[in-house]
């Protein structure tokens, strides 16, 4: 479907996008904190203190980690122990598959519900984050929208199963032999 193709880019781009502002804003600000320890860029490189980097960073992580376990659950890569279900007969298998992802739901189902709960309280109060000033309703704001997104990506995973028999894998194919370590010799030949 069109609308879950346009979910999926936009989840994968915010994800991408939250990544390299960190990544810049990091990078920005050990860049000004060493410059500001050279004694002819010193007095320049203090005009631009980066004290409220740290605090955004971490924001832009927790964000991402949201939506990053909501894109987990879709692309399947999420660890999971499945030895037991791998050696039940197939319709027991389905069955076991299908209560823990109908756990996964009501997990992120209440998480959601609670993070909604939390951000409509933090809303009605002036609290501030400490050194950007944004209002910590915005910052909680990931809980529902990462933990329902989460939601709707496990009932995805359901419809899909049912359709299939098969859950996402996030590795297209087994891994054939392990890579060499470190000083030992390739014998694979390429042809």
């Amino acid at each position: 479907m069109l609308a879950f193709k346009w979910l999926d880019r936009l989840e994968e781009t915010l994800i991408g996008v939250l990544m390299a502002v960190a990544t810049a804003v990091i990078f920005a600000s050990v860049l000004i904190r060493s410059l500001c320890s050279v004694p002819y860029v010193r007095d320049v490189a203090i005009r631009f203190s980066m004290t409220w980097a740290q605090e955004l960073c971490i924001f832009l992580f927790i964000w991402m980690a949201k939506f990053g376990a909501a894109y987990g659950v879709r692309a399947g890569v999420h660890v999971g122990v499945d030895v037991l279900t791998k050696r039940l007969p197939p319709r027991l298998r389905r069955i076991f598959v299908t209560i823990g992802l109908v756990g996964g739901v009501l997990f992120t189902g209440v998480i959601g519900t609670l993070g909604a709960i939390l951000v409509w309280e933090i809303g009605h109060t002036d609290q501030v984050s400490e050194d950007i000033g944004v209002p910590m309703w915005l910052v909680y704001l990931c809980v529902p929208l990462g933990s329902y997104l989460m939601c709707f990506r496990f009932v995805q995973v359901i419809v899909s199963f049912w359709r299939t028999g098969r859950v996402p894998h996030g590795l297209p194919a087994p891994i054939e032999r392990p890579l060499p370590t470190c000083g030992q010799e390739d014998t694979v030949r390429q042809g």
